[in-house]
C-alpha cells in the first residue's frame, strides 16, 4: 500500500489562535500553538502509514524533517485544492492536544479504498480528512464543514469519531477541556496508548 502524505495547515506567528485572546496573551497563544503543532507532528511521525509530512504555510518550516507547501494566501480550501499530491493524503489540523498515533492509524485504515472524515467534538467542524488515491472532493473547511463535506461526498466518507481527533483548541472552553482531560501532558509528545480517552 502506498504511504500517506499528511498535510498540516500552519499559520504564521501572531495570527495563531486569535479566538483564545480572552484567555491568553499573544506570546502565550504562539507558545500554545507551537506546542500543539509539535505534538501533532510527533504523532504523525510515529505513524507507520505516514510516509511524508507537508506543512502548508506562508513561510518554509525551520525543521528539516518537514516538507513545505507554500501558502499563497488564497484561503485554506483553495490552497488544498491547488496542492498537487500524488497518492493517498491526509489533511489534519495542528491543534489536537489529545491525538495519538492510534487515532491517526484508525482514520487512515478507514479511508483505504475511499475516504474518512473526523468531526470535531461539536459535530460541526472537521479536524482531519483522509482521501485514498484517486478520491477527490471539493474541500469545504470552515463553518459547518462536516455537513458540507458530507453533503457533497455522501457515503464515500467514513465517519471516524474518536476523542483524540475530536478535541481541537480554538476557544477558552476548548483549552479548559483539553487541560481537564489531559492536564499539560498533551504537550509532551505522542502517546500510542489512548485507552483513557476512548
Amino acid at each position: 500500500m502506498s504511504p500517506w502524505t499528511a498535510i498540516v495547515p500552519w499559520k504564521t506567528a501572531g495570527r495563531r489562535k486569535t479566538r483564545l485572546a480572552p484567555a491568553l496573551s499573544p506570546p502565550e497563544r504562539d507558545r500554545l500553538a507551537q506546542a500543539l503543532f509539535d505534538r501533532v507532528i510527533s504523532v504523525l511521525q510515529a505513524c507507520p502509514a505516514v510516509g511524508r509530512i507537508s506543512v502548508l504555510s506562508e513561510t518554509r518550516p525551520t525543521r528539516d524533517d518537514l516538507d513545505w507547501l507554500p501558502d499563497r494566501g488564497r484561503g485554506l480550501n483553495a490552497e488544498l485544492q491547488a496542492a498537487q499530491i500524488a497518492g493517498p493524503r491526509l489533511i489534519i489540523h495542528a491543534d489536537l492536544p489529545l491525538v495519538t498515533a492510534d487515532d491517526v492509524e484508525t482514520l487512515l485504515t478507514a479511508a483505504r479504498g475511499g475516504g474518512a472524515i473526523a468531526p470535531d467534538r461539536h459535530g460541526t467542524g472537521v479536524n482531519a480528512l483522509a482521501l485514498d488515491t484517486g478520491v477527490t472532493v471539493r474541500f469545504r473547511f470552515g463553518p459547518d464543514s462536516f455537513a458540507r463535506h458530507q453533503r457533497q461526498a455522501g457515503a464515500r466518507l467514513t465517519v471516524v469519531a474518536r476523542p483524540g481527533l475530536a478535541l481541537d483548541v480554538d476557544t477558552p472552553d476548548d483549552l479548559a477541556e483539553a487541560l481537564r482531560l489531559g492536564g499539560e501532558a498533551w504537550a509532551a509528545g505522542p502517546n500510542r496508548d489512548d485507552s483513557n480517552h476512548r
